[in-house]
């Protein structure tokens, strides 16, 4: 019983000396800019390990020298209370969990449906149904309720794995964030941070990559442009001018004049 609670002892001593290291980490990044974040170190391991070379854009960039512009079209499109929450919408985190259930269970239906269809014609021509051989439907797109200030804290200090291990040490992190920063340098961070594409990171990167000039000189358009790309950036990079894309550039940039930003 006494190995037990030793046991049980040094893993909350542990668990206790990680969120202080996280904690401290955040504290320096009040003043300090982070060179990389751990998801960018993933990306880059990812680079090297499929692609043998590391292909990599990034320039930090103060928040003065970043277009008002992308800022507000960043909050309009990830986060409108950006200013105001404390950083974790819970309303918002069920009602993407609700949106997420209605999707997979509409997937699950299709599927059956075709499946039925397959078996259907397979016994009209008296063949072997295999249901192997039925393609997999498109797949399901799941919504996020994250704000900024948690999809920072992810991608600061923690590794891609989905759990609730992670997703509750990604709701403590938030609030360190909100507590240790301000707004203005949380978006700052976030700006500089954000994925763009493959090996694109940060708003000066993705400025340069996509429309060759700083990310100070960013239109309203443009702006918006980058900011639709942010929940799926490698994606966005392959298909610039899809239909999806081009409608909701169109939608947050009539909304971005309403956007507040710190």
């Amino acid at each position: 019983m006494k190995a037990i609670a030793r046991w049980i002892g040094w893993v909350l001593l542990l668990a206790l000396g990680l969120q202080l290291f996280f904690i401290t980490r955040i504290a320096v990044m009040a003043s300090i800019d982070p060179a990389s974040t751990a998801f960018e170190r993933s990306e880059a391991w990812r680079q090297v390990r499929h692609d043998g070379r590391l292909h990599w854009r990034q320039q930090w960039r103060p928040y003065t020298q970043i277009s008002d512009h992308l800022k507000r079209a960043v909050v309009a499109s990830e986060d409108d209370d950006f200013v105001n929450h404390d950083g974790v919408l819970w309303d918002a985190i069920e009602k993407a969990r609700a949106r997420n259930a209605k999707a997979m269970e509409r997937a699950e239906q299709r599927k059956e449906k075709a499946l039925e269809r397959a078996q259907a014609q397979a016994e009209k021509r008296g063949q072997a149904f295999d249901p192997n051989t039925v393609q997999e439907g498109p797949p399901v797109k799941l919504m996020g309720g994250s704000t900024i200030t948690q999809q920072l804290a992810k991608n600061l200090l923690l590794s891609s794995e989905r759990n609730l291990l992670r997703k509750g040490q990604e709701l403590v992190l938030t609030y360190a964030l909100e507590s240790l920063l301000s707004k203005q340098r949380i978006l700052e961070l976030y700006l500089n941070h954000a994925e763009w594409g493959d090996g694109v990171f940060g708003a000066e990167a993705a400025a340069q990559r996509y429309f060759g000039k700083s990310a100070a000189q960013l239109s309203a358009y443009e702006a918006a442009r980058l900011a639709v790309m942010l929940p799926n950036p490698k994606g966005a990079e392959k298909n610039p001018q899809s239909a999806y894309l081009n409608r909701r550039s169109a939608t947050i940039a009539a909304r971005m004049r309403y956007a507040e930003i710190p």
